[in-house]
């Protein structure tokens, strides 16, 4: 198996897996707050790839240390604050559409700062094709209401999870072992989590923890949809490049809607269904 096609495997999987923590959120969001999901997830992450990759990091160049610190910080703490907060001030619609934009802003900032990092017509039409896919999927039988601190919050995620795939393509040139530097990763953004905690508070309680559903809804998120995804995220970004990685990300809300349907029993609506076949179709098109 060549890597354009491990990539793209690699890249399926993780999309499917993301589409399916909105469930799982959902399910613990009744006993603990926003952060504390959040730290709690890449906590049980970090101790996976611990377990996984012992090994300490030996830094060939210590500029390399802040590759690794803007990654963190980017893809994980601001990236999953800023959404989370984005969602208490405008719609989940809203933040649905705006943060689905991050492979487009992904690939402009590859255009400018990375070598051999092209974009053609098919990239430019797919992404819009999918964007209408996603709207349609996002606001059916809501509408999209604007709210100026909410939607701006959930684009600046986006922004944010567009440089943490460029700086790990940069990092991806240094040669280390990419579940050492993910590991990694995911220990400089729970620290970067320290001062959002000192404030906002964390009061976990064990109790609600060790229930049956939110034990395996929070172990689903952190080994599932932390450690294994963003391993799986990394690497099919390093076999495909940023452009070609980054455009599953229109197939997230499909995998939202249909998991919704299978274990919440929302419904799918004609709207939801041409959305989700124009999301695809915009993906299909950007690959060419």
């Amino acid at each position: 198996m060549n890597e354009a096609v491990k990539g793209h495997l690699l890249a399926i999987f993780t999309a499917i897996c993301w589409g399916t923590t909105f469930i799982s959120t959902k399910i613990l969001l009744v006993d603990f707050s926003p952060l504390e999901i959040l730290v709690t997830r890449f906590v049980i992450g970090l101790t996976v790839l611990y377990m996984i990759r012992p090994h300490v990091l030996k830094l060939r160049h210590e500029e390399h240390r802040l590759y690794l610190v803007v990654a963190a910080l980017s893809g994980i703490t601001l990236y999953y604050l800023m959404e989370n907060i984005a969602l208490t001030y405008t719609y989940a619609s809203n933040v649905g559409i705006i943060t689905a934009t991050a492979p487009f802003f992904a690939a402009i900032l590859a255009r400018f700062t990375l070598k051999n990092s092209h974009l053609s017509g098919p990239f430019f039409i797919g992404f819009i094709v999918s964007m209408i896919g996603v709207v349609l999927i996002s606001t059916e039988g809501g509408g999209l209401n604007f709210n100026p601190k909410g939607d701006m919050l959930a684009l600046g995620a986006a922004v944010l999870s567009a440089v943490y795939i460029v700086v790990l393509k940069k990092i991806c040139t240094f040669g280390y072992d990419l579940i050492v530097i993910t590991r990694e990763i995911f220990l400089y953004g729970i620290i970067l989590m320290i001062p959002p905690i000192i404030f906002m508070g964390f009061d976990i309680d064990l109790i609600y923890l060790i229930e049956p559903v939110n034990l395996a809804n929070m172990l689903y998120l952190g080994i599932g949809a932390s450690a294994l995804c963003f391993l799986t995220w990394n690497f099919s970004t390093k076999f495909l490049g940023i452009v070609k990685a980054t455009a599953y990300i229109y197939v997230i809300p499909v995998i939202t809607v249909i998991t919704a349907y299978f274990i919440l029993g929302e419904p799918i609506t004609w709207m939801k269904t041409i959305g989700m076949v124009l999301a695809i179709a915009g993906l299909a098109i950007s690959q060419k």
